[in-house]
């Protein structure tokens, strides 16, 4: 029996679909509750590492996420 994956956090999704990639239904879960929370940043590619210092919203959104993991 699947869980319920509308029920889940993002971050309970994302622990899930990571012990389980081949479940594609829980990826599909992932990315649409993902793009539903609408807190991405986008900015254009950047040339050289230096230049994530034109981009401190981008920034502060790293700095500040408490779900970000060090080791990744």
């Amino acid at each position: 029996m699947k869980p319920n994956f509308q029920a889940m956090t993002r971050k309970e999704l994302r622990t899930y679909v990571i012990a389980h990639p081949d479940d594609n239904e829980a990826f599909y879960a992932y990315v649409d509750k993902a793009e539903k929370e609408g807190n991405w940043v986008t900015m254009p590619p950047l040339k050289s590492p230096e230049d994530l210092d034109n981009y401190p919203d981008f920034l502060d959104k790293i700095r500040r996420d408490p779900g970000r993991r060090s080791d990744n």
